[in-house]
């Protein structure tokens, strides 16, 4: 099957779009027809060097769809499910599957620029292999994907909004929910309000949070923050003393703080912003020498925490339909976090806007049809 696909040929340099094909489906695995795919910041860290993905590299892990083959032996998938995409591949019979934790999958570990049995069904016009972004390469017109990173949903979500579950959403919403549990009546402070940033203060606010703070230095994004329900913002630009600032702000300190920009100074201003007992949870993903620099008795003393959350410590299977669920049932927004779409000839232009934090979340898509 020719596909149009946005790809990563060297790092630091712009994406391209080309045309692949895309070879039908093995055992296991199902071939889908995109028709959204979100553009995370992930991507864009794989296209500079953040996350060591080595290129040619089909990038796209946010994908939503529709299944149009099913290889040999597949019986839990069938041809027009709706699907979204998972960039961590669920085994479900390691250690962290069997304990309830697929998250951490061993498997999804392992995963990261091939299909889980180490195969590629990819190749780009000169026939030379093409590796996928964490097993999905969902970027694309269509992609063949092991049923292990597939979470089946239901038929009546658009697509072009289901798409964003897939990733930022479930990681933001899910790192308040499953995560940290936070607590009703809680105050909850949230650093960063990207689409990722953005679904925590959702969490939290669907959780019971009476306070929701968001932390930014763009007011557009601000702005975005208050209609998802922050009930607080603060622009922190240029502010020496945001620990400060914050902890009036909120009658002395967060029970909870997320760190949703990928900082290791920041994570370390999350911890400072806590009351004792708090809980500071790190969700962004930070560049692979930064550290991060805490006073360690206050650990003691305080009994404050800091952790890290990966995808929202979710259950994908379990999570991806909880949310669909409360987003069809209004108390829950998708649409809101769609700054803009984009064709696929355009996706260059989609990255440089995520680069220069234009958006909550820009959607490239594919078929507006599905």
């Amino acid at each position: 099957m020719k596909a149009q696909a946005v790809i990563c040929r060297e790092l630091n340099q712009p994406v391209v779009v080309e045309t692949i094909e895309v070879a039908p489906p093995q055992a296991g695995e199902v071939m889908i027809k995109l028709a959204a795919c979100g553009v995370c910041h992930s991507d864009l860290s794989a296209t500079n060097g953040t996350i060591a993905f080595a290129p040619p590299l089909i990038l796209g892990h946010e994908g939503a769809g529709v299944v149009v083959e099913v290889g040999p032996g597949v019986s839990d998938f069938a041809v027009g499910d709706h699907v979204l995409s998972s960039f961590v591949t669920m085994c479900g019979t390691c250690h962290y599957c069997t304990i309830g934790r697929p998250a951490l999958c061993e498997l999804g570990a392992r995963t990261l620029t091939t299909l889980p049995s180490g195969a590629l069904r990819t190749t780009d016009a000169q026939g030379q292999p093409l590796s996928v972004f964490s097993g999905c390469g969902v970027m694309a017109e269509y992609a063949t994907l092991d049923t292990r990173s597939l979470i089946k949903i239901a038929g009546d979500a658009p697509l072009r909004s289901a798409a964003l579950v897939g990733c930022g959403v479930m990681t933001g919403f899910c790192a308040a929910t499953n995560t940290a549990r936070v607590a009703p009546g809680s105050v909850v402070v949230v650093f960063g309000a990207g689409g990722v940033g953005l679904s925590a203060i959702q969490g939290a606010a669907v959780a019971g949070a009476r306070m929701v703070v968001a932390v930014d230095i763009d007011d557009f994004k601000l702005g975005l923050a208050k209609t998802l329900g922050a009930t607080h913002t603060v622009n922190s630009k240029g502010d020496e003393a945001i620990v400060k600032t914050l902890r009036k702000l909120t009658g002395g300190g967060a029970d909870y703080a997320f760190e949703c920009v990928g900082s290791g100074e920041l994570a370390a201003t999350a911890y400072g912003v806590l009351r004792k007992g708090g809980q500071a949870v790190v969700v962004g993903v930070a560049r692979p020498k930064d550290t991060t620099t805490l006073r360690t008795a206050s650990l003691t003393f305080d009994e404050k925490s800091i952790g890290g959350s990966y995808f929202g410590s979710a259950r994908p299977r379990v999570d991806a339909p909880r949310i669909l669920g409360l987003y069809k049932a209004g108390k829950l927004k998708l649409d809101e976090l769609i700054t803009r779409t984009y064709p696929i000839a355009e996706a260059p232009q989609a990255f440089a806007d995520l680069q220069a934090g234009r958006n909550a979340r820009g959607v490239i898509v594919f078929d507006d049809s599905l």
